[in-house]
């Protein structure tokens, strides 16, 4: 990407409000007919669920976005939205362009779905209400199905908390200039300011009190979509977003709560709908009450199958108490963490693939994490480890439809791990059946701490696990026919903002060798430790999974 294109996608926001990008249609006498719109492009632009033929364009009208009826401060009415797909940043090539309606009854966003274009191709876009102009997005098709590109670039990331830091670490994925970016969850959290707090106390506060109403969770997205850090990774690549749990409330499981509550219906109906609002997915996501379709899949020709779970939506309710225990329950046969619809589909998708690698996309830690040193295996019930025998039946499934090579990227506990996945953790001899990526957080949980490679307590009695490290980050891949290489970046603080972006440790999966081989480790560079007290640093030691995932 050049200079100029790049200016273009992380200064957007400020060229939109200056009404800098001239040459769409003005509606004459609209605003006046009307009243004048003030600036509603506050929120950024988004793209995502892109496939062969085109994706989805989205963004959504806020010009007050921290309004507390969730309405952002739009008028009463529907307002119609102009919007350009072009083949160049300055737009001197439009290919195409049309008029979607911003609807007051689903808080003024827009999903434009468009088809019919060409594969793997790059495009830009952007959006005009009345005289006011968007940033410039970025965006591309998925190669031709029957295609074998050479490369993909991919960042994958999650648990961005707004109160723990600046998001700082969205922008240095955005600078790393991916083709396609998966987020695994944990977008936004629920909690009223100042209850869920980072040691030294947090940095930013969210607005509004804990999300149960619609306006409550519209409010709440618009806060995290003002961050411009965040605008900045939307408007450079296609997006492909599952959701986790704090999109509702803290480790739900389909229709139960983490406390009883019997409102809990309409508040996750509420949360799905302010969901749908605020990311850019195709109509077959829009909810239908208390349901949501969201397990899905994209293709990226015949290198890559990204299968999109929903672990939470169809889930059993987690078992002795869910938390960390030698749970019995957890081996229960009947007991799934994905439903019995969904994993049929999944199994049905690893049959029918086709793809160099098969991409599970999913939120919680795939592999066994035994966190006692003792005979009992202890782990946490929210995780697959809480469902083993629905993890037996998906690796299985795998292995019996010869999926060539099998990734689980995942997010939630907060810290980057990579680990070797097996059908008996019990035996360490065991073959190494897949492979496991973990994206620590952007910002949950604070500054977190430097480990050295292969320093973690549990890495002795869970030799599969490979590499842990509790600095805040996200994971960039690279995608070939004969290779998955994944760099591990980590930032040295969020407490503030501008921090630099390193990368702590680099892995390389070989075609048809599943498992890991580490080809990097590498320290806190100087220049990194010269931004961030080695105090701050160091006062944050305590692994990431004793604070709410």
């Amino acid at each position: 990407m050049s200079l100029s294109r790049r200016t273009i996608l992380l200064s957007g926001a400020a060229l939109g409000a200056a009404g800098a990008v001239t040459g769409l249609p003005v509606a004459a006498g609209a605003a006046a007919a009307r009243g004048p719109l003030a600036y509603p492009f506050t929120l950024g632009v988004a793209s995502g669920d892109p496939d062969h033929e085109g994706f989805v364009l989205w963004t959504r009208l806020a010009p007050q976005p921290l309004a507390e009826d969730g309405l952002a401060g739009m008028p009463a009415r529907d307002v119609p939205v102009h919007w350009e797909l072009a083949a160049d940043e300055r737009f001197r090539h439009v290919l195409r362009r049309g008029v979607a309606v911003a609807r007051t009854r689903s808080a003024h966003s827009v999903h434009v779905e468009l088809a019919g274009l060409l594969p793997g191709r790059e495009y830009f876009y952007r959006f005009r209400a009345e005289r006011h102009v968007s940033p410039v997005g970025r965006t591309r098709t998925a190669p031709a199905p029957w295609t074998m590109p050479a490369a993909l670039a991919m960042g994958f990331a999650s648990c961005s908390q707004y109160e723990h830091g600046h998001f700082t670490a969205y922008r240095r994925l955005a600078e790393t200039e991916p083709e396609l970016i998966l987020h695994l969850g944990d977008y936004q959290y629920e909690y009223a300011p100042d209850t869920y707090t980072v040691p030294g106390g947090n940095p930013r506060d969210h607005e509004g009190p804990e999300t149960r109403t619609l306006a409550n969770y519209r409010q709440r997205h618009a806060q995290y979509k003002t961050d411009a850090d965040l605008q900045a990774a939307h408007a450079v690549a296609p997006w492909v977003v599952v959701f986790d749990d704090h999109e509702v409330e803290n480790n739900w499981a389909d229709e139960v709560p983490e406390a009883p509550d019997p409102e809990f219906p309409a508040r996750r109906a509420a949360a799905f709908q302010a969901y749908y609002e605020n990311m850019p997915l195709r109509r077959t996501s829009i909810p239908r009450g208390i349901d949501m379709q969201l397990y899905r899949r994209v293709r990226w020709g015949r290198l890559a199958t990204f299968h999109m779970l929903d672990t939470r939506q169809y889930r059993d309710d987690q078992a002795c108490g869910d938390g960390y225990d030698a749970c019995p329950a957890a081996y229960d046969p009947a007991r799934s963490i994905t439903g019995a619809e969904q994993e049929a589909w999944l199994l049905d998708g690893f049959r029918r693939s086709d793809a160099r690698w098969d991409i599970l996309g999913q939120q919680v830690f795939f592999a066994q994490r035994d966190n006692n040193a003792g005979p009992l295996t202890v782990t946490s019930m929210d995780a697959w480890d809480g469902y083993v025998a629905s993890r037996d039946r998906i690796t299985r499934g795998w292995l019996a439809a010869g999926v060539r090579n099998p990734v689980v990227l995942t997010g939630d506990v907060h810290a980057h791990w990579a680990s070797d996945l097996k059908l008996d953790y019990a035996d360490p001899t065991s073959r190494t059946v897949g492979t496991e990526l973990v994206c620590s957080s952007i910002t949950s949980g604070g500054d977190g701490a430097d480990s050295a490679s292969g320093s973690h307590p549990w890495f002795p009695f869970n030799p599969h696990l490979r590499f842990q490290n509790n600095l805040r980050g996200y994971v960039r891949t690279t995608i070939t026919p004969g290779q998955l290489s994944a760099d591990f970046d980590v930032l040295p603080y969020v407490s503030q903002p501008g921090a630099p972006a390193y990368t702590r440790a680099s892995f390389v999966i070989e075609d048809r060798v599943p498992g890991l081989h580490q080809t990097a480790d590498n320290p806190v560079p100087s220049t990194a430790r010269s931004t961030a007290s080695q105090a701050d640093l160091g006062q944050q030691t305590v692994h990431q999974e004793t604070v709410r995932p």
